[in-house]
């Protein structure tokens, strides 16, 4: 099955991909399409699959550090209260991780909900240009834990 997140990893690998990050050890870190909140990103799985339970070993243990490296370099870049961290795969069934940073200057209502109470059609979209020195930031972040 192809699913949005194989579509997505095989961008990342063509290089056209504009949301890329990085590459990491077990992936690609990139923003999401669309920015909910400030700093939202992905880590997806290279190769892609199916689910966390998938991978064995050193490949597990890969993908949750990536994950959890990115969550510290957008925590630092961003200034975020914290990071919330998800992997479901019930609308697409492959592995990949949300990574969300969590804001102080967040509407009062959404301090305690859940990413998903947000409304997602409502969020500004992927830009380029405005996410450019956030990008540039991660990116030399990122780049003291995994060759890039």
């Amino acid at each position: 099955m192809v699913t949005a997140i194989h579509r997505m990893v095989e961008s990342a690998r063509a290089g056209q991909d504009p949301t890329v990050i990085t590459r990491m050890s077990s992936g690609w870190a990139l923003f999401g399409r669309q920015q909910f909140v400030r700093g939202y990103a992905l880590l997806l799985p290279d190769p892609v699959v199916p689910h966390l339970n998938a991978l064995q070993g050193t490949a597990r243990a890969a993908f949750l550090a990536d994950m959890a490296l990115l969550g510290d370099a957008l925590l630092e870049a961003t200034g975020a209260v914290r990071i919330n961290y998800a992997m479901f795969g019930n609308v697409e069934p492959a592995l990949h991780a949300h990574v969300v940073p969590r804001h102080a200057d967040e509407p009062e209502a959404m301090h305690t909900a859940h990413p998903w109470a947000y409304d997602w059609s409502a969020a500004p979209a992927f830009d380029a240009a405005a996410l450019a020195p956030l990008m540039q930031q991660l990116r030399q972040r990122l780049a003291r834990h995994v060759p890039c």
